[in-house]
C-alpha cells in the first residue's frame, strides 16, 4: 500500500483522486471512489443548484469514507458555496479562478481546500489562498485547462509549494502514470478521463464506449464546444475533447460560430441527449489510449493503485 502525507491526512488506502469533472462525477461516482479508498469528488461544474443539491443527496448517503465537491471558480456564486458546505464535504476543490475570496469561508465550514493550477499566475493564487493541497494540471488533461505540460510542470510547482502537497494530473489513466507522479515529488494523482469510462460516471453509454474507442491523436484542445453551449471561458482556457465532425466543422470558424450559436443550440444539445458523439463533445485526455474497457470505479482505484505499487518496488 503506497503511504504518503496527502493519504494519511485524509485517511485514503491509495492516492488517488477522482477528478471533479462537471455533470459526470456525480455522486454515485464519489461515493465509489471513496468507498475505494481514493478520494471522490462530486462535479459541481458551473454550481447549477439542483443539480449539487441531487449529487451531493447521494454521495451524503452512499460514501462511507471522505469526499469532496469541485466547482469552476468563476461561475460558483457564495450561495451554491453555501450549498455545498451544508452537506459538510471534506474538502472543496476549486479550479480556473480567484480562490482567495472563498477560502475562508471553506476553512471556517471545516472543510480543507483543494485548488487546481495550469500555470504561475494560477498557483500564486492558491498559494495566497493557502490552500491544503494543490493540483498541477497539465495540458494533456481532458476537459478544460491550459498551456503547460503535466512532466515539467509538476515538478516545478511541488518546489514552489514547499509543505504544501500536490497533486499531479493530465494524462494519467494508469498505475505507471500515477509512480511517475509520485517520482516527479507529487503525493498522489488526479484521474478524470479514466473515471469517465466508468460504471459509475454519469453520461450516455455512447460517450463511454468512444472514449474506449479513441486514442490521443484524436484529441486536440478547442473552444468550439464551450461556444455552442454558451458558457464564456477566461482567455487562454479551452478543452481538450475527441474531434468529431461538429469540431472540424466550426474550428477555425469560432466567430462564426460566435454569430451562429443561438440558432446551433438546440441541435447541440438535443444531439448530446441523444448521445450523438458526432456532434455531442467528448471530454478526453491523452491518456485515453490506456482505457480499453468501461468497468467499475472501484476495480478502477484498487488495479491503478496495484500497478503504481507494483512499478515502485520494481524500480527501488
Amino acid at each position: 500500500m503506497i503511504r504518503t502525507a496527502f493519504t494519511r491526512t485524509f485517511g485514503l488506502d491509495h492516492p488517488i483522486v477522482l477528478a471533479p469533472m462537471g455533470g459526470v462525477s456525480g455522486g454515485r461516482l464519489a461515493a465509489a471512489v471513496s468507498n475505494a479508498g481514493g478520494f471522490g469528488f462530486v462535479g459541481g461544474g458551473y454550481g447549477v443548484a439542483d443539480w449539487v443539491r441531487n449529487e451531493l443527496d447521494i454521495v451524503g448517503r452512499e460514501a462511507k469514507r471522505p469526499w469532496g465537491i469541485g466547482f469552476i471558480t468563476w461561475s460558483m456564486t457564495p450561495d451554491t458555496l453555501d450549498l455545498a458546505l451544508t452537506a459538510r464535504p471534506t474538502a472543496v476543490f476549486l479550479s480556473f479562478g480567484d480562490p482567495r475570496p472563498h477560502a475562508q469561508r471553506v476553512r471556517d465550514a471545516g472543510a480543507k481546500l483543494f485548488c487546481q493550477v495550469q500555470d504561475v499566475a494560477s498557483l500564486r493564487l492558491a498559494l495566497e489562498a493557502r490552500a491544503d493541497v494543490i493540483v498541477a494540471e497539465g495540458t494533456e488533461a481532458g476537459g478544460h485547462g491550459g498551456r503547460r505540460g503535466t512532466l515539467p510542470f509538476v515538478p516545478a510547482v511541488v518546489d514552489a509549494a514547499g509543505d504544501t502537497p500536490v497533486l499531479a494530473a493530465g494524462g494519467i489513466a494508469d498505475g505507471r502514470g500515477v509512480a511517475a507522479a509520485l517520482m516527479l515529488g507529487a503525493q498522489g494523482a488526479s484521474l478524470g478521463t479514466r473515471f469517465y469510462a466508468s460504471e459509475e460516471a454519469l453520461g450516455h453509454s455512447n460517450i463511454k464506449q468512444r472514449l474506449v474507442q479513441a486514442n490521443a491523436e484524436e484529441t486536440a484542445r478547442t473552444s468550439v464546444f464551450d461556444i455552442v453551449r454558451g458558457y464564456s471561458w477566461p482567455d487562454r482556457i479551452d478543452g481538450r475533447a475527441v474531434r468529431n465532425a461538429f469540431a472540424a466543422r466550426w474550428t477555425g470558424r469560432e466567430s462564426d460560430l460566435h454569430a451562429e450559436a443561438e440558432r446551433e443550440r438546440g441541435p447541440y444539445f438535443a444531439a448530446a441527449t441523444a448521445g450523438n458523439v458526432d456532434t455531442a463533445v467528448v471530454w478526453a485526455g491523452e491518456g485515453v489510449d490506456l482505457i480499453d474497457r468501461v468497468e467499475p470505479a472501484a476495480d478502477i482505484v484498487r488495479r491503478i493503485s496495484a500497478q503504481a505499487e507494483a512499478r515502485l518496488r520494481a524500480f527501488a
